[in-house]
């Protein structure tokens, strides 16, 4: 996708699709499911409208009080039976503007886009329980507070899940991916593929997800390396994390060569000899008028002739004042260390208080007041990666925020 004014065409696209959805058969609902986010905000930093404050990397900006666009993503599903065949076709649309104010002048354009297109079946009769699907589809994992999917096996392709993997409840699935294009680099696309075995019950309440996954580039230019790429995940989630009323996810991973960390596609032309490799622990808990949600990760990545580690830990709380009423805190600390170079650091603190539809940490929509400080070293301000204010070691940004998901 482009933000360019070409891309209205893909928003008529979607409207014509969702009305022929509409005109579907009116015996089958629609269901229509979607996530928006955005608001106003200002800075005392100087020259700047607006300001966010994070180091560049997954896992390294605290996002509560500190998102710079707007964001909507917007889903029509519909679900059909035939012959005892169960199918669903799904489409999400969605838009994104970089500045506060959508539509904002001719140099900076929102964008429009099909986020997933995709068709899923189930209840063939040599397969009963086994769901295919082809299309464009999200297979992915967050953690929320930092709006980092460390696993995102998503993108254009075809796929099977549930496979019955043995009498304690384990499944199988196997999916392939490709894009023909990779934006200016040396090569002219992509494809990889996962196998994954998930469901599988290793202590009361927690089970373990393994997924292996292969890249390869189709390569012009003669290039020796940076065609493939190898990694692998394992996740565990835990459901009421020390009775705690949450869960608790970890995610160990390794990627090679041209697949990213997070099992999708990377750096077409990476060298075989980059890796990295990471953990990653998110607890969630709810008890009484307490929620919230926290992050610990550790990241090394190298490449040939360099190396670099990044660190983050932080967590946002919500205390429910009355059944509509929370207050907000969230305090993350970001850390990247190369090898070569000066260290960059960033702590990040946000309050306010918020509108909800409901006491829990969970419960959106949530409308938001809310004030962020952020304190960063000269090396992070420095590095453009980060976006930073340069000439400046701290700021302050305040302002308002409305976050739905339905």
């Amino acid at each position: 996708m482009q933000r360019t004014r070409g891309s209205r065409p893909v928003l008529r696209l979607a409207a014509a699709a969702a009305l022929a959805f509409c005109a579907a058969d009116a015996a089958h609902a629609v269901d229509w499911s979607g996530y928006f986010r955005g608001g106003p905000a200002i800075t005392n930093v100087d020259g700047q409208s607006r300001q966010c404050y994070g180091l560049a990397g997954p896992g390294l900006k605290y996002r509560l009080g500190n998102e710079c666009d707007f964001y909507g993503e917007f889903q029509l599903a519909q679900a059909f039976k035939a012959d005892g065949v169960d199918y669903n076709a799904v489409l999400m649309t969605n838009f994104y503007s970089p500045a506060t104010e959508t539509n904002k002048s001719a140099n900076v354009d929102d964008n429009f886009g099909i986020e997933q297109a995709y068709v899923e079946m189930k209840g063939f009769d040599f397969a009963p329980g086994v769901l295919f699907w082809m299309g464009k589809r999200r297979d992915r994992d967050d953690v929320h507070i930092v709006d980092t999917f460390f696993t995102n096996m998503s993108g254009v392709g075809a796929g099977v899940e549930g496979i019955g993997a043995g009498g304690n409840g384990m499944k199988f699935g196997f999916s392939g991916y490709k894009t023909d294009d990779n934006s200016g680099s040396t090569t002219n696309g992509e494809a990889r593929v996962h196998a994954q075995l998930y469901d599988i019950p290793v202590n009361p309440g927690g089970k373990l997800r393994l997924v292996g996954s292969y890249s390869h580039g189709d390569s012009h230019g003669g290039l020796a390396k940076g065609e493939q790429g190898w990694g692998a995940t394992l996740e565990h989630v835990q459901e009421n994390f020390l009775g705690l009323g949450g869960g608790n996810h970890v995610w160990l991973q390794y990627a090679s060569g041209s697949l990213d960390l997070n099992q999708g596609f990377g750096n077409p032309a990476a060298d075989t000899d980059s890796d990295g490799w990471r953990i990653v622990d998110s607890p969630t808990f709810q008890v009484g008028a307490w929620g919230g949600q926290g992050i610990v990760l550790y990241q090394h990545n190298k490449v040939p002739g360099t190396s670099s580690d990044q660190y983050s830990i932080g967590g946002r709380v919500s205390y429910a004042i009355s059944k509509n009423i929370k207050w907000l805190t969230e305090i993350g600390y970001a850390q990247k260390n190369p090898a070569q170079g000066s260290s960059e650091n960033l702590t990040k603190i946000t309050l306010g208080p918020a509108l909800s539809s409901g006491p829990d940490f969970w419960k959106r929509p949530e409308l938001r007041l809310y004030v962020t400080w952020a304190d960063f070293n000269e090396a992070a301000a420095l590095d453009p990666a980060n976006g930073l204010p340069a000439g400046k070691t701290n700021g302050v940004s305040y302002g308002a925020q409305v976050e739905i998901w339905f």
